[in-house]
């Protein structure tokens, strides 16, 4: 057989993004287009007392201006999650209440871009207003509810075994402390945009950055009342997305229905300071973390509480606590999250929704149990391994996190590490080593994949699933490669449309996992059709019959292993820091991430989601927060340029390295996913490391100078 899978293979979609022939939303060219630019609320509490648009009417160029006053018809749809959904429950332009500074209030049509948007700022608004609730220390909290569809497994809501009360109460070594994360914004590079074409009034394609091209499919059916096979979407690449594009937002259902009710296509392109208000967030966390253990280090305890703030548009829980039963095996287990509602924009997911703040707090205490212990932070977690789920009671179908931490401890060094804080120092500066656990469900769909054999010799692979950019292109090849016994280059792959078979989401790191099998299955059927045993054979069989293509279409979903096995992967972070106490600078200069991800499809492209991840890690560690203004609670950053993130003078060298066995158990290719898992934990090492360069211990993030002054 071909051996592929596995190898470090260049990226299928590289050249066309290098040369610029890859086709984003906004880049779509359709006949007669005309532009949309959004008016949105200066006010985030309160309501609409009057609305001017004859203004902007008048402006050249303006074709439409859209208020709730003329709202175009949406129907409301099912919003149920695993068949449809919308990141806003409230329709756009639904009435005249404002829920948080930003929202979307109108949309001025007009022939160019530059004249819907100046004309946006022509249209004049007066509202009753009300002071907007912002700031967390003033919101009242409730308990969380579950909020996704089973087949997602994203456990909330309390949960409790034994007696943690008392068992923290006689323990010998205990840790209790409170851990936040600030609100960090979404910040693809592609900005959210859309282009809606109704074909007459009963036929609609979108051209939309969509995650889930058939569940959008599907939404954007039931918005419009629609027959499904009558919406076609088109994304056959994304600019990232993060969990940000995996659903309609409001910008792209009101630029479908205006588009609908002028019969003319329309674009939408939302601005980057609009985005900041209405494309998704990571809502601020504070969790607090209560860890008992005996004098030799076994937990006894871990109890876990989270308080994160919602939309009053939406409700949305980040769920912190879902890390909680996997990681480590304590007898007394405490769960609990709580949720509020402000005057902000929805909170969506943001990559590792939920694992990756639960994991900066657990692995912050994990640190300062092993620090009140006296014992490796390395050993600490390995004397404390979880063996099974300890809320759903499966054990783990492949785990490898042992392996993790022993190869990570190697490669960095960690046996040489300073015992003591503030004991190592070069140039002057203060030097500290930290680490910390890595995880991520394994997460899988439901998948269908056509393969074609083309007399030309070569292999065609079609599917709705798509790439975010995160390689999808690639691994499909070469599974498809290897599973053909053909070379890659004579693969072609089709991704990105809802005329194709349903590929599934791409969220959820789930795509791989999803996708090969089918892919595979596809393969192994096209052969069976062709009536052949390789790939060679069939080409000949079609050039000497005069056939077109050889074809099969296979489908495959999860079965019956989730009610015998958990799925999770594993991974561990070793990094150092250097920190400049006189003016509090802090760098990250050396880092190593060790994965057991199951099966690795393409090791280049998992290495380079795994940095792709610290970096994010690292953008949230020592940049990245949001506040809002208490009087217009507009976001007060407003562009890439006052929203830090890392640049390229900001990482170091990111070693990566995999561990562990294909995870059979979980599907017949035994890949889990890799574009979360490598985000979480990483925010801990590296308070982990400030603790052991400085001897401070910094429980709010980001990290930023004056913390460490």
């Amino acid at each position: 057989m071909n051996k592929v899978i596995g190898a470090g293979v260049n990226r299928k979609d590289g050249r066309a993004k290098v040369m610029g022939t890859a086709t984003y939303a906004a880049e779509h060219q359709i006949p007669d287009l005309v532009h949309g630019y959004l008016v949105t609320a200066t006010i985030a509490n309160g309501q609409i007392k009057s609305i001017d648009t004859r203004t902007a009417e008048k402006a050249p160029g303006v074709i439409a201006v859209f208020t709730h006053k003329n709202a175009p018809k949406i129907f409301k749809p099912s919003n149920d999650f695993m068949n449809s959904k919308i990141y806003e429950a409230r329709l756009p332009l639904a009435d005249d209440k404002v829920h948080y500074a930003g929202q979307i209030i109108g949309l001025v049509v007009a022939d160019t871009f530059e004249r819907a948007r100046d004309a946006a700022h022509l249209v004049k608004v007066e509202y009753t207003t009300q002071k907007p609730l912002v700031d967390g220390k003033e919101a009242s909290f409730k308990e969380a509810a579950g909020m996704f569809g089973e087949e997602m497994k994203f456990e909330k809501g309390s949960f409790a075994t034994g007696n943690a009360a008392a068992e923290i109460a006689s323990a010998a070594a205990k840790v209790e402390a409170t851990y936040k994360t600030s609100t960090e914004l979404h910040a693809p590079m592609e900005p959210h945009a859309t282009i809606s074409h109704w074909q007459d009034a009963n036929s609609l394609t979108v051209y939309e950055p969509s995650q889930w091209v058939l569940g959008t499919q599907r939404t954007y059916a039931e918005l419009f009342g629609l027959p499904t096979e009558r919406v076609r979407i088109v994304t056959p690449f994304l600019g990232g997305a993060f969990g940000s594009k995996a659903f309609p937002w409001p910008h792209g259902i009101l630029c479908a229905a205006a588009a609908r009710k002028l019969q003319r296509p329309l674009k939408v392109v939302v601005s980057r300071r609009q985005m900041t208000a209405n494309t998704g967030h990571r809502s601020e966390t504070e969790q607090t973390l209560r860890l008992a253990a005996t004098a030799d280090g076994n937990l006894q305890v871990i109890a876990h509480e989270v308080k994160s703030y919602t939309s009053p548009v939406n409700v949305f829980t980040e769920p912190c606590t879902s890390i909680t039963p996997v990681m480590y095996a304590a007898p007394n287990l405490r769960l609990n999250q709580e949720l509020a509602v402000m005057n902000v924009g929805t909170p969506t997911f943001m990559r590792a929704p939920g694992e990756n703040p639960g994991m900066w707090a657990l692995e912050s205490a994990m640190d300062e149990l092993a620090w009140a212990l006296k014992i490796d932070p390395v050993e600490l977690r390995l004397k404390n391994e979880a063996k099974q789920h300890q809320r759903q009671g499966l054990p783990f179908s492949a785990k490898h996190f042992a392996e993790c931490l022993r190869v990570g401890a190697k490669e960095f060094g960690w046996k040489d590490r300073a015992k003591q804080p503030r004991s190592l120092t070069r140039d002057g500066k203060l030097i500290g080593w930290g680490m910390a656990a890595a995880t991520f469900p394994g997460l899988r769909g439901k998948a269908s994949v056509k393969v074609r054999l083309l007399p030309n010799g070569t292999a065609h692979i079609l599917t709705s699933g798509n790439d975010m950019g995160t390689g999808a292109y690639t691994v499909v090849a070469a599974t498809a490669a290897e599973a053909l016994g053909l070379p890659i280059e004579q693969i072609r792959v089709e991704m990105g449309d809802s005329l194709l078979p349903d590929g599934g989401m791409a969220g959820g790191s789930m795509m791989t996992a999803s996708l090969a099998p089918a892919v595979m299955s596809a393969c192994q059927e096209v052969l069976k059709t062709a009536k052949t045993k390789t790939a060679q054979e069939a080409f000949a069989n079609l050039r000497q019959s005069g056939r077109a293509a050889i074809e099969a279409t296979a489908s495959t979903a999860p079965g019956a292993e989730a009610k015998k096995w958990a799925f999770q992967s594993w991974g561990a972070h070793f990094c150092e820091v250097s920190v400049d106490e006189e003016i509090g600078r802090l760098r990250v200069t050396r880092w190593v991430s060790v994965m057991d991800i199951g099966r690795v499809i393409n090791s280049k492209t998992a290495a380079s989601q795994v940095r792709g991840g610290v970096i994010m890690g690292i953008g949230q560690a020592l940049m990245e927060e949001c506040h809002f203004d208490p009087n217009i609670g507009y976001p007060v950053v407003y562009d890439l340029a006052t929203y830090h993130f890392p640049a390229h003078a900001d990482i170091p060298r990111i070693e990566v390295a995999f561990v562990g066995e294909p995870d059979l158990n979980f599907n017949p290719v035994g890949a889990r996913g890799v574009g979360e898992i490598g985000i979480t934990g990483v925010s801990a090492a590296i308070a982990n490391a400030v603790y052991h360069a400085t001897g401070k211990r910094i429980r709010d993030l980001p990290i930023t100078p004056e913390k460490l002054l």
